[in-house]
């Protein structure tokens, strides 16, 4: 009997002895941390050759599908992007004929059972240097279909081609996501940034393959294309050390063909959503610029009210994203700025709880590289991030690691959003390592000018760096930053909760290893947005009353959070 009580007293005593636990957001603001570049790793890598094996077209007729990619259209419709037909680089290049072949989807609910077929439109485009040694391009045929009716949370089978060549894909299968609602998310969402073609991206892309997202958002600069020869061959860091005597940057373009092959595991069976970067640029003779990027890609940029591919907005489950374009017009008087403004304005939160931004270059940034680069940006839109109350802002562009403590204005504030850099996907640019508060690091204003837009360096006005443009220390908006490749998981846990997971690539063969780990917490009874302020206003409600109802309740789940055996018991989830 005593031994049995023994037992059942040390049961207990461990069952209430406090297991590890992931810091929340609640726990912030942090300390600030780095974690310095390891130097028994490489700071980069070279490009994949056009040859490797995971780049090269498929011994297949022509006809055939290759670059096979998902991307959301609504909660219940989907894009199947898709080429065919083969590109051609010359000095006199003749585009093939989009009509020449059909843009069909086979789809169904059962493995070979295709019962819908939708069909779309297709489209080529040129890259054109009428310029001596320069080298002109045109693609494949590009073609995008929508399917649409589709059921939430439900797989799908499907193929895609021209039925009539006969040429098909063979069955692939992607699984919807759930419906706008504040109890559904996405299984997992990865977030990556920056990733070109290298030795580098290839682990990024498999580990974060091995991570199972439900969906992925790439937050720009992808094949890295006007940093490839036009040649062929090598990589080059720099444009000039190639064509030293080209009038203009020329841009490698079978390297998004490549780039789409070594994609095609991952985006043909997982949505992945994309936002330009400035490789994505890629201007021409005649003054057109982003036209791979506006070609190539599916976006649902009607479905959310935009007039431009540059920026958009869709749903996944209780997650509201707006993709913002940095590369054009981002003035409070443009198109741009008024468009995101009604989309923020008709977000309902009781629906899509989350509300989640993202860019391809970063506002807040303690890195040496790219250092206030958009600062102009900043100035001009996020006020209007922060009345809504938009909880997390992805960047890349960045080549390295970092996430901050909630601001806004530089100023640590509980209600602003948390800004995460991703830029560490692998590219040929090497992974940064030198932060602005560095002895000797700190870039003068003029160093950083962005490739379209303005420059608004601008010096601290309070706090420990008042009056300079750069800290001596690492900013206290900045609480942890490392300079290594990687990608991020997003885990959306219910309509407060979100556990965010960065994972380094040097850990990809490590079991429960990451880089970074934290639960991005909401508090929506503190942190009001203005559409439901004004509503409370109008209603002659007390805000006073917050506190007297959020107050006792901390309390209680701080109780309870002690008694807690696991996360699970905390969040109510299993994970």
């Amino acid at each position: 009997m005593t031994l049995l009580i023994m037992i059942t007293l040390t049961s207990i005593s461990l069952l209430l002895a406090p297991a590890e636990t992931i810091p929340t957001t609640l726990d912030g603001p942090f300390k600030p941390l780095t974690r310095r570049f390891e130097p028994s790793l490489r700071r980069g890598s070279d490009d994949l050759p056009m040859d490797h094996p995971r780049l090269r077209k498929r011994n297949v007729s022509s006809d055939f599908p290759e670059q096979i990619a998902l991307a959301l259209s609504t909660p219940t419709s989907m894009w199947v992007s898709w080429v065919t037909g083969d590109a051609i680089v010359g000095k006199d290049v003749k585009p093939l004929d989009p009509s020449s072949i059909a843009s069909e989807v086979w789809y169904g609910k059962e493995k070979g059972n295709y019962m819908l077929k939708k069909k779309g439109n297709a489209t080529v485009y040129s890259q054109l240097y009428p310029f001596d040694g320069l080298l002109n391009y045109t693609s494949g045929i590009i073609h995008h279909v929508l399917i649409d009716g589709l059921e939430p949370e439900t797989r799908y089978y499907y193929r895609c081609g021209d039925s009539s060549a006969p040429a098909m894909s063979e069955e692939i299968s992607f699984e919807t996501l759930p419906l706008p609602s504040k109890d559904a998310y996405p299984h997992r969402i990865a977030f990556v940034g920056d990733l070109g073609l290298t030795s580098n991206t290839t682990t990024t892309i498999d580990h974060l393959m091995e991570n199972d997202p439900s969906l992925v958002i790439i937050v720009g600069d992808l094949t890295y294309a006007n940093q490839y020869r036009t040649i062929g061959g090598k990589g080059v860091p720099c444009f000039s050390c190639s064509f030293p005597d080209a009038p203009i940057r020329e841009t490698y373009q079978p390297r998004w063909d490549a780039w789409g092959r070594f994609m095609e595991p991952l985006t043909s069976k997982v949505p992945t959503m994309v936002i330009e970067g400035n490789h994505e640029i890629e201007p021409q003779a005649s003054g057109i610029t982003f036209k791979s990027y506006s070609e190539r890609f599916a976006v649902p940029a009607s479905e959310s009210g935009s007039n431009s591919n540059f920026y958009y907005s869709f749903d996944a489950g209780g997650v509201h994203f707006v993709m913002l374009g940095a590369y054009v017009d981002y003035n409070n008087t443009g198109l741009q700025y008024a468009w995101l403004k009604e989309d923020l304005s008709k977000v309902d939160r009781a629906v899509t709880p989350w509300l989640v931004a993202t860019m391809h270059p970063p506002w807040y940034n303690s890195y040496s590289s790219h250092y206030q680069e958009f600062e102009c940006m900043r100035q001009e839109m996020e006020e209007l991030l922060y009345q809504y109350r938009v909880d997390i802002v992805f960047a890349g562009h960045v080549h390295g690691y970092e996430r901050m403590n909630r601001i806004y204005n530089y100023t640590l504030d509980p209600c602003g959003p948390v800004y995460i850099t991703i830029g560490d996907g692998g590219n040929i640019e090497k992974v940064d390592v030198d932060f602005a508060d560095d002895p000797g690091k700190c870039p003068s204003p003029g160093d950083n000018i962005p490739e379209i837009g303005g420059s608004c360096p601008l010096n601290y006005t309070s706090g420990p760096a008042k009056g300079k443009f750069c800290w001596d220390r690492q900013p206290d908006w900045s609480a942890f930053r490392e300079s290594s490749f990687g990608h991020g998981i997003l885990e959306v846990m219910n309509s407060t909760h979100a556990l965010w997971t960065w994972q380094r690539n040097q850990d990809v063969y490590k079991e429960d290893s990451y880089g970074d780990q934290i639960y991005i917490v909401r508090q929506p009874t503190i942190c009001i947005s203005r559409e439901a302020d004004e509503g409370r206003e109008k209603s002659g409600g007390d805000k006073s009353r917050v506190s007297s109802i959020t107050i006792p309740m901390f309390i209680c789940i701080f109780f309870i959070c002690l008694a807690c055996t696991s996360r699970s018991i905390v969040f109510g989830h299993d994970i």
